[in-house]
């Protein structure tokens, strides 16, 4: 008997995360489909073939055996393991192990996040943990590279949309000054949730050798940049996984993995340094893949749906069951008006 599977998202980056997961469980016969909730997805990215519904009703009514989320939240009332897939490799954010009492699985990436995610699981005894992948990345090493005609190194530029994290703002100046040097190509992705205004003071740099993408897909920008300049963003770690170095400007945690500034000013002396990246940089890149997100044949989807299969036909048995929550829940029937019990 075929299975159907829910995609419950509330960003436009989840469907390059989920989209993977799509493929596989297409090619095996079973359902799919998307609920898009609230006003930050751009209905625009659906492709036709992709199957839409159009309310929390008709998700209930749909009866998913599993909800695939790379958001933090999920409706409790709609049917199916409740399935944590994440929305980045954001290991060294305090927010990526806050447990919500949510989900039923949590699928990790790599083992810096599998360890702690075991130990939550030991500690709260209601929720499975399983080191995965993740499914963004299936289709990293074979997307084909945003074309361009420069032949200029290209940085792309992805700072984080955190007000005390990002280096968006600090950097403006520097970043236009290098710009106008035109040493280099600037692609520019901001992450959705971004703030306008500072969105807005990039679109006033007007270069040839500069552009501001908006897509739902980075990786063809991730197979086309030389370098990477960022702050604490999770594409960080993407990146990487590319084997090319990455530039951080107040990174939280910066290690020797990476390039990290501290002074606008100090951005162009970094930007040499990682044209010509050291042997030891390179071995740092290396080991910290490895710890991060080893996995590279690119199966991660699969991984993932083998996990929800197994706990689907075999129940794990957890000391407790999910806690009542009820203030979140509450907020989120509030949020998607719906008040059926």
């Amino acid at each position: 008997m075929s299975r159907k599977y829910l995609f419950y998202i509330s960003q436009n980056y989840s469907f390059e995360i989920l989209r993977p997961l799509q493929q596989v469980i297409q090619q095996r016969g079973d359902q799919c489909a998307w609920l898009a909730e609230g006003s930050q997805v751009n209905r625009d990215y659906f492709h036709t073939n992709e199957r839409q519904l159009a309310s929390i009703k008709a998700a209930i009514d749909y009866s998913p055996h599993a909800v695939f989320v790379p958001g933090n939240v999920v409706p409790d009332f709609i049917p199916g393991l409740k399935v944590q897939v994440f929305h980045g490799l954001e290991w060294k954010k305090k927010s990526h192990f806050r447990i919500r009492g949510f989900f039923d699985l949590y699928c990790t990436h790599g083992p810096i996040t599998t360890r702690r995610f075991n130990q939550l699981a030991a500690q709260h005894q209601y929720f499975s943990v399983a080191e995965t992948g993740w499914p963004k990345l299936d289709p990293l090493f074979n997307t084909p590279a945003y074309q361009l005609e420069s032949k200029l190194p290209v940085i792309l530029f992805a700072p984080t949309f955190s007000p005390n994290l990002t280096g968006a703002l600090d950097c403006f100046n520097e970043i236009r000054q290098q710009v106008n040097k035109g040493q280099y190509y600037w692609l520019v992705k901001f992450h959705p949730k971004m703030c306008p205004d500072v969105i807005a003071r990039y679109r006033e740099i007007k270069a040839p050798n500069f552009e501001i993408v908006e897509t739902d897909c980075c990786l063809p920008l991730l197979q086309r940049a030389n370098i990477l300049l960022s702050d604490t963003s999770s594409i960080i770690a993407e990146f990487m996984l590319l084997q090319k170095p990455v530039v951080t400007y107040n990174n939280a945690e910066p290690g020797d993995e990476l390039i990290n500034f501290t002074r606008p000013e100090q951005l162009h002396r970094s930007l040499e340094k990682a044209l010509i990246p050291s042997t030891e940089l390179i071995a740092s890149i290396a080991a910290a893949n490895k710890a991060v997100h080893p996995h590279k044949d690119g199966v991660s989807a699969s991984r993932v749906l083998a996990c929800v299969d197994n706990i689907l036909d075999n129940p794990p048995e957890l000391k407790k069951k999910k806690p009542l929550n009820l203030l979140r829940r509450l907020k989120l029937r509030k949020r998607l008006n719906y008040w059926k019990f």
